[in-house]
């Protein structure tokens, strides 16, 4: 089929349920002191929230790029993703600020320790103090994203994987197996640290998230949906061998297994070592991608095709899937405001001291959840950009126009109505 004649495809209900399942998750793992991280998937298998919102992007970034790339050739694309990229960029800066500026106010208005006797220093928690004790190296670290404190490194990583898409679908127009091939290369050459980006100016350390790493995955969801992979067959044996390695992977990852004080099985403790390069999450590990992919082979075929087995299910169902949806497809604005949520939760947790005890905990997670809903649905709102739809109008009444048209053909009324249209903002 001829590239311009290609009608848009409709989204998959299965990438916004998963990636907004993600996003509740992602929250429970950054909520600080949280009980609820004992339960979350990180525990049980090598991969985790992370894997789920790298890979889900990679689809929707086909879906939403592949397209341009296509039509208006590689240069359009190229520059939507350069677009896409500035976008990211400045949703980190942003996100930074809030949470650095935000937690030194209240730290140094005292009303923490007036209020509530709390004396914990929460700009400390985050390793932000170097914004304010060492401007100089910390303010051109962070424009240039040499300085990625651990709670800020999702985003950055997004913007690099972002930029390898053009080189991507460059080579990928000569030859599909060759851009596999230079995604796979890249992956070597992070697991033998030959490439690595500093998150630091004054130490060593590097991203937590080497993005070199991790396009892998990212790639891997952009080449499912772009049909360079075919999607894998529904088989009994593919759910056995899939369900078998999640099971496997218990021992290694649980750490009530392998800790010294709960079951202490060594041999699982040694195994964990010795196997520690190919789970290490930082490079992305062989064993984390081959256990999402064994989790995510799972979720596809019980969601069924098209998604056809998460609906069906009654209304209170039905509306919970909508609404996880609609969590997904604002990824973004959720993501962002996801850590400003869970900071906040915090601090009102253990402003009631609450930070052991099982109601505070329980609120926390759930009202976080809520303030993610709401989120997602006023960015949902905005994007829908209501101000550009007709006003709704009584069928009736004094304030009625009349709809007859003038005896000229109507020039005047098509003036009016383009001089009170809003203008199209850049």
């Amino acid at each position: 089929m001829n590239a311009h004649t290609q009608t848009k495809r409709p989204r998959d209900p299965r990438l916004d349920f998963f990636r907004g399942l993600g996003m509740f998750i992602i929250y429970v793992a950054h909520l600080p002191w949280n009980w609820w991280t004992l339960w979350i998937p990180a525990r049980f298998g090598f991969s985790d929230a992370t894997e789920i919102f790298v890979f889900c992007s990679g689809m929707a970034s086909a879906l939403a790029f592949g397209k341009i790339f296509d039509v208006h050739g590689w240069g359009m694309g190229a520059a939507r993703i350069l677009h896409r990229m500035w976008q990211v960029y400045w949703a980190h800066i942003g996100q930074f600020l809030v949470l650095a500026v935000g937690l030194v106010m209240l730290q140094n208005s005292g009303y923490l320790a007036e209020c509530c006797g709390l004396e914990e220093n929460y700009v400390a928690s985050l390793n932000l103090l170097h914004l304010y004790d060492n401007a100089e190296m910390a303010l051109p670290g962070l424009l240039t994203m040499t300085w990625v404190p651990n709670y800020f490194d999702i985003l950055p990583m997004y913007v690099v994987i972002l930029s390898l898409i053009p080189a991507i679908m460059l080579v990928a127009r000569y030859s599909v197996p060759g851009a596999f091939a230079l995604s796979i290369g890249l992956w070597l050459a992070a697991q033998f640290d030959l490439l690595s980006l500093p998150a630091e100016p004054w130490s060593d350390r590097e991203w937590f998230f080497n993005p070199f790493a991790w396009q892998m995955l990212f790639f891997t969801g952009f080449a499912f949906m772009r049909g360079w992979i075919p999607a894998p067959p529904v088989s009994k044996t593919l759910i056995v061998l899939c369900a078998v390695v999640l099971v496997a992977t218990v021992p290694f990852a649980y750490f009530r297994a392998y800790q010294e004080n709960h079951l202490n099985l060594v041999w699982a403790r040694e195994i964990r070592e010795i196997i520690k390069p190919l789970w290490i999450k930082t490079e992305f590990g062989l064993f984390r991608y081959l256990h999402f992919l064994a989790l995510a082979y799972l979720a596809w075929v019980a969601a069924g095709e098209h998604g056809r087995r998460l609906l069906g299910h009654g209304e209170i169902w039905g509306r919970f899937v909508r609404v996880v949806q609609k969590v997904g497809q604002q990824s973004l604005p959720v993501f962002m405001a996801s850590l400003v949520i869970a900071q906040a939760a915090g601090i009102l947790r253990d402003m009631v001291w609450g930070r052991g005890e099982w109601l505070p905990q329980i609120l926390s997670n759930l009202l976080g959840f809520l303030a993610l809903i709401a989120v997602a649905y006023v960015a949902g709102w905005y994007k829908s950009q209501p101000w550009r739809k007709p006003p709704a109008t009584s069928s009736t009444g004094p304030s009625e126009r009349p709809k007859t048209p003038p005896a000229d053909g109507g020039e005047p009324a098509a003036k009016a109505k383009a001089e009170t249209r809003e203008p199209a903002l850049t």
